[in-house]
Order: C-alpha cells, then sequence, then structure tokens
C-alpha cells in the first residue's frame, strides 16, 4: 500500500488550489482526479468572473494552469476515481481506487457536486453552447437575448431573477402546476414583468445546429402537447447532486449528502477536510472554491505539524 501525507480527492478549483497550497508547504500532495477531471469548470467555455483575467479565460485552460502550478511545486496528479474512504483505528485513513490503495495522514476532500442535467438527446452537444446550468456563471452571454430557465424551487426563481439583468425575456418552465420555491419568491417572479411563466411544461427536445441552441420543443406535462420556441439560452436550475457517496456513514452530511464543514473546512473526523462544492450549496463559485480550497490546506499542514510535535508520528511519506 502506499503512503502519502496528504491526499486531495478532485481535481476542480478547490482541489487544485489545495495542491498548491500543500506542494509549496513540500508536504507531496496526491490529486487523485476522479471521473470528471478538472470538475465543473472543466465544461465551461469563457469564465469571466476570475480574478486578474479581465478578458476571460477557457475553463478548460484554467484547469490545465492551475494544475501545472500543482505540479511545479511538487504535487502528484493521478487520473485515479477514488472507489472507498476508510478510517483506521491508528488515526490514518485508506483511500482505495480502481486500480490502487494510498494510506495517508490526511485528506482533503473536493469531489464537488455533479449538476443534474435532463439527459435528453443533444444536451452534450449543446451544453455550453446554448445549455448552462450556473447563470451567475453564463448569463452575461445573453445580453438582449431571450433565455428559458428550467426549474421550480428556490434557485431557479433566483436564476430567473438575475437573468432578467441581461436577457430580453426570461421564460420558467415548471414541471408541475406550483412552484416549490417560497410564496415571497413565486410572488416576486409573478410580478416581474421580464419573466413569463410557464407551468407542467418541460423540454421535450433541444433545436439548434451547429452553431449552438436556437430553440427548444416545449412539451405540457398535462396534454403532451408540444410546441416549437426560438431560444438563445436554457439554464438548469433542477439541482445538484454532491458527489459524497463513497462518505456515507464516515463524514457528516446534510439532508442532501453535502457535507457538513465548519468555517475553517475541518469535518467531523480529525485530519479530513472538506473543500468546495462538495460542502457549498449556496455559491457553487470557482472564487469561493478556491478559497475553501487554500483555506482546507492550511489547515492540513497544521493538523500535520501539531500531530507530529504531540507525538512521536513519523510521516507516512517517509
Amino acid at each position: 500500500m502506499k503512503e502519502r501525507e496528504v491526499i486531495i480527492l478532485g481535481s476542480g478549483v478547490a482541489g487544485l488550489t489545495a495542491a498548491i497550497y500543500n506542494a509549496r508547504a513540500e508536504l507531496k500532495p496526491l490529486v487523485l482526479t476522479g471521473m470528471e477531471d478538472g470538475g465543473q469548470i472543466a465544461t465551461t467555455t469563457v469564465v469571466e468572473n476570475w480574478p486578474g483575467e479581465p478578458d476571460g479565460i477557457q475553463g478548460p485552460e484554467l484547469v490545465q494552469r492551475m494544475k501545472r502550478q500543482a505540479e511545479k511545486f511538487g504535487a502528484e496528479v493521478k487520473t485515479e476515481r477514488a472507489t472507498e474512504f476508510i478510517p483506521n483505528k491508528d488515526g490514518t485513513y485508506t483511500i482505495k481506487t480502481d486500480s490502487d490503495a494510498y494510506r495517508t495522514d490526511a485528506a482533503i476532500v473536493a469531489t464537488g457536486a455533479s449538476a443534474r442535467w435532463l439527459g435528453l438527446p443533444d444536451e452534450e452537444k449543446y451544453r455550453s453552447n446554448g445549455v448552462h446550468t450556473c447563470a451567475t456563471c453564463d448569463g452575461a452571454f445573453y445580453k438582449d437575448k431571450a433565455v428559458v430557465v428550467v426549474g421550480g424551487g428556490d434557485a431557479a426563481c433566483e436564476d430567473a431573477h438575475f437573468m432578467t439583468r441581461f436577457a430580453n425575456k426570461v421564460t420558467m418552465l415548471v414541471r408541475r402546476d406550483v412552484m416549490r420555491a417560497s410564496v415571497a419568491m413565486r410572488e416576486r417572479m409573478e410580478r416581474d414583468p421580464k419573466i413569463e411563466i410557464k407551468y407542467n411544461h418541460g423540454i421535450g427536445r433541444y433545436l439548434g445546429d451547429e452553431k449552438g441552441l436556437n430553440g427548444v420543443v416545449l412539451k405540457n406535462n398535462k396534454t403532451g402537447k408540444e410546441t416549437e420556441m426560438e431560444v438563445d439560452g436554457v439554464f438548469l436550475a433542477i439541482g445538484h447532486v454532491p458527489n459524497t457517496k463513497i462518505f456515507e456513514g464516515k463524514l457528516d452530511m446534510d439532508e442532501v449528502k453535502y457535507l457538513v464543514a465548519n468555517k475553517e473546512t475541518e469535518t467531523n473526523l480529525p485530519g479530513v477536510f472538506a473543500a468546495g462544492d462538495v460542502a457549498d450549496h449556496v455559491f457553487r463559485q470557482a472564487v469561493t472554491a478556491a478559497g475553501t480550497g487554500a483555506a482546507a490546506a492550511i489547515k492540513a499542514e497544521r493538523y500535520l505539524a501539531e500531530k507530529k510535535h504531540r507525538t512521536t508520528w513519523v510521516p507516512l511519506s517517509e
């Protein structure tokens, strides 16, 4: 079994920021990328809200820059998926992957959360080319255009309201005859002249060409009737799924399986820290993920230093 002082699970903005900090502290962290190498931002086209990039930067390019920076300082990045997380009696942790097993003194969980998609044909084709899951990230690209927001919860209402800053028309598609959102949120949507709410409606198909999305087929969930609608962009606000399955029963989670961590990124297990979207269902921004990644790395470094000072412990990597 291979041994490391610290292992970082996840290679999105949070995980790679943690890797940069831990590598600069000469901890030689191991980063396990998981199935979604680079996280959600790697599927984004232009990132315009990353500090220091006034002209924007491509999501995949940002991830590759961060990865090179982490590796420059001594981090090792492996394209492996963690399949099992085991707390050991001696205070260490075993992490198994599809092809290997590692023992570590500290772990930073930055496995993120995956956006829910509709699973329609051509969805992959139009992903980030007309179909999005983050209004805050991509809304500005739709100035004076028509967009659709899919969902009926508070998050969908917030996205629809946010899109009114840019789009000239926002249509909300709510699959039932009532929103799940709070009464105050619903009334706010109903009062907004730029927002039209279509209850009992969803998207049946995407329409477009090689240039991108240019319309959708609306489906009435009660009658089954389909109608075509010209639209420039679709924003899905139907929730996220935190990637926490292997930690169930070991790390504390909330009712929807996001990890519970305190303000210093500490989980209920000593030496295990949570960073990024895996513990954040409110902001879900690259810059906030980077902040918690840095915090988790600093806490991990201090945890290892304190553990070494307190005992005759010898780091696993030695």
